[in-house]
């Protein structure tokens, strides 16, 4: 493959997984599930490994056809996001369950931490070396971050978030240095819930978000959002409440969701030592959108980041889609990227 130094497209993470591996309606039904959820896979338990390799197989097959630069395995593997690095985790009980009350009054099952987190076995490191073996792209795995993990878990060991976000961050760092060790590219913590407490965000969020990343020398990555569309499909906010803060942080390239948001670009220009993977696939969109309609919003990060800073990519993950309909939309997002390449290029 040859190697774009322009306009390097990406994906946020996930992609649809088959629908002979997962019931996607129990998936929807669960939400975002943060503790275990056996009941959403379809296949036995005995022979789930192959069946998930396999669709992490059909996953990169995908996103290579589909012309994309960066690549993930789809986070075959997981029920969610976050709750899939749980099972990694001495001290955290993501079976039985507690209930916390959101802000808005939404209750939600999450893991209890009742002792000392520590990291006792790899959870991710097979599925790397998986990617790295079947792609020359460049390969990407993802992580829960610190400070998410901390918001959606219920402390019964350490009364103080900050030192339970602080032992999450430890854990992961673990990870983080058993993946390096497989060859890949990128790796990238998802950190979703910056936005949602920004006090605690800036009374800690940097300092554990960079303890994960202690010594990683591969690419490190971050990807903030407000969620996905088919959770949140109406309107979102048009600003991050911390954003322009992680200049600071030690990651290298920001995921940031900006088009259904409708997100004021403007505050790219306090982040001009950091890239940028821009969202510009508004997975709210009933219909797959339109190449022009996609190359525009790419044309309108260009004037906040210089085009090898800038990484296309969508708003958020593609879990809760179709195959078909996630193939479509990074099909659009690398002719909409191709097509603005060339206009930058003359060729």
């Amino acid at each position: 493959m040859v190697q774009r130094t322009l306009l390097r497209t990406t994906v946020v993470g996930s992609y649809p997984q088959p629908d002979w591996l997962l019931d996607k309606a129990v998936l929807r039904g669960q939400r975002v599930p943060r503790v275990r959820a056996e009941g959403m896979w379809r296949v036995a338990a005995e022979v789930r490994e192959e069946a998930i390799r396999d669709a992490s197989l059909l996953a990169i097959l995908d996103m290579e056809a589909a012309d994309i630069d960066v690549i993930t395995d789809g986070e075959s593997a997981r029920e969610s996001y976050s709750n899939h690095f749980l099972g990694a985790l001495e001290g955290v009980d993501a079976v039985s369950a507690a209930t916390i009350i959101s802000g808005t009054g939404h209750e939600t099952r999450v893991p209890r931490v009742l002792g000392a987190i520590r990291h006792v076995r790899p959870v991710e490191q097979t599925h790397a070396r998986l990617l790295r073996e079947h792609t020359s792209r460049t390969a990407k795995v993802t992580l829960p971050g610190p400070f998410t993990l901390a918001q959606q878990a219920k402390d019964e060991h350490y009364g103080d978030v900050d030192a339970m976000a602080f032992a999450f961050a430890e854990a992961i760092n673990e990870e983080a240095l058993l993946l390096q060790t497989t060859g890949i590219d990128v790796i990238q913590l998802d950190e979703p819930w910056l936005r949602n407490d920004p006090v605690g965000a800036r009374r800690y969020g940097l300092q554990v978000l960079n303890r994960a990343l202690q010594g990683i020398t591969v690419r490190k990555a971050l990807h903030t959002c407000f969620g996905y569309a088919f959770l949140r499909p109406g309107d979102k906010s048009r600003s991050y409440d911390f954003l322009a803060e992680l200049a600071d942080s030690s990651v290298d390239e920001i995921s940031i969701e900006a088009a259904q948001p409708r997100l004021d670009l403007g505050v790219l220009a306090e982040l001009s030592n950091k890239d940028i993977a821009l969202g510009v696939l508004d997975h709210s969109t009933p219909a797959v959108e339109a190449v022009d309609r996609v190359a525009e919003r790419i044309r309108a990060g260009l004037a906040y980041i210089q085009p090898e800073r800038l990484l296309p990519a969508p708003d958020c993950g593609m879990k809760y889609m179709t195959r078909a309909d996630a193939f479509a939309r990074l099909h659009s997002l690398s002719q909409a990227a191709t097509r603005v390449r060339r206009e930058l290029t003359g060729s």
